[in-house]
């Protein structure tokens, strides 16, 4: 992890979807701010990009003091891209994930913070969010949006268990996310979203994870941590990460508004879903305003609240049905991208496939850039229309050749001559 950057940066705001999804899928080069956050990205309606601070992944180690992030006076004044691509308007008409709860593990997070006042519970150091990351992170899953409704979670009627699972810098540490996920199922948590990933595994993790399973909690965990650098050249070896490994967990990338993953993101095997994770708005700790924020943990963020939303919606539905149903209702690609809103409207046959034949993949899916395929929108669903409409014409252009052969190759409808 590297210092916060607390400048601004553009945010990525869409005048509507179709303007989100048609952004370069490989952007121009990017900055490093240690937030992610996509500085070069451009903005979906051209110069009318807004200012917005970026939230940081953790502060400084190296620092001799703990400077907080500030409270931004900023507020954003449009719904940003990643909302519009998992639908989460016409999500929330169907649920907004009431009497579900979502633990949290991460920086904490302020139980006062705007949109989340009444549904966090925090206790001790989980109520000092000094990154700030957390309470970001829970506004994704839950936030009600305040002043700003259709900035709102996936989620905004779920509950938040603040629980911390780094120290107050922002730095990982295995024995707090253990006991944070012992205590998660001690609460009987329906969902547990660890948004931090570990470089080695630990056993001790591992049994806290089991137990939680076995007390039927969905657990949703960041596939990789975000990079500590970029543009080194080094090349980084594919490797898992923790607890994203265990069995059962749902692992989540991040993915830009394109569908593929940034420039640098580290590689790993162990991906189960794609989220968006670049450009992405939500609210502090501190103040009322906005930031903007991206990188795996956003991504995993998104996928708790997808997570709440299906619970919510079929609560008799066991933790393994539930983690099908977000995978088999992801938009198709290399790494399936997540459909809150299709995960929880799609019925599911017997063999827990939607009615169009999407299943998931019987091993986990190899992290690639899918740039090629999907530059132009974003979406592989199109690529699929698209597909079937070209085999379509192959087909029928074969049937045509077949019939005016036998037609000694005269217009349909012409008489034949004998001789």
């Amino acid at each position: 992890m590297r210092p916060p950057a607390h400048g601004t940066t553009r945010l990525l705001y869409g005048a509507g979807l179709a303007a989100a999804l048609l952004l370069p899928a490989a952007a121009p080069a990017q900055a490093e701010p240690p937030s992610r956050t996509p500085a070069a990205l451009p903005a979906a309606d051209g110069a009318k990009g807004q200012e917005l601070p970026g939230m940081p992944t953790a502060l400084d180690p190296r620092a001799d003091t703990i400077a907080c992030t500030p409270a931004s006076k900023e507020k954003a004044k449009k719904q940003d891209w990643s909302r519009q691509r998992l639908d989460l308007d016409r999500l929330h008409r169907h649920t907004t994930g009431a009497g579900v709860t979502v633990a949290l593990i991460s920086t904490g997070v302020d139980p006062g913070a705007e949109g989340l006042d009444g549904r966090v519970t925090a206790r001790g150091e989980a109520a000092d969010d000094c990154v700030g990351q957390g309470t970001f992170l829970a506004g994704l899953i839950a936030g009600a949006g305040s002043t700003t409704p259709r900035l709102a979670g996936v989620a905004p009627g779920a509950k938040i268990l603040a629980l911390r699972g780094t120290d107050r810098r922002g730095q990982p540490d295995p024995a707090l996310v253990t006991a944070a996920v012992r205590a998660a199922t001690a609460a009987k948590a329906d969902v547990i979203a660890v948004a931090v990933a570990l470089p080695r595994k630990d056993a001790a993790l591992t049994r806290a994870v089991a137990e939680a399973r076995k007390a039927g909690a969905v657990v949703v965990a960041a596939a990789t941590p975000d990079p500590p650098s970029r543009g080194s050249g080094d090349e980084i070896p594919s490797r898992t990460y923790w607890p994203a490994g265990e069995p059962g967990v749902l692992a989540v990338a991040d993915m830009l508004p394109g569908g593929t993953r940034p420039d640098g993101a580290l590689p790993t095997g162990t991906v189960d879903l794609a989220a968006p994770g670049a450009g992405v708005v939500s609210g502090g700790p501190r103040g009322k305003g906005h930031y903007l924020g991206g990188g795996v943990a956003v991504a995993t963020a998104y996928a708790a609240g997808a997570v709440a939303a299906v619970r919510a919606t079929h609560p008799d539905d066991p933790a393994d049905a539930v983690t099908r149903r977000l995978t088999a209702t992801a938009y198709p690609a290399d790494i399936p991208q997540l459909d809150a809103y299709a995960a929880v409207t799609t019925v599911l046959g017997a063999a827990g496939a939607p009615a169009a034949g999407a299943e998931r993949a019987a091993e986990p899916v190899a992290v690639r850039d899918t740039s090629d395929t999907d530059r132009a929108t974003g979406r592989a669903t199109l690529f699929v229309l698209l597909g079937s409409a070209g085999v379509l014409s192959l087909l029928w252009a074969g049937f045509a050749l077949s019939r005016a052969r036998a037609r000694g190759w005269r217009p349909a409808g012409a008489g034949t001559t004998e001789g």
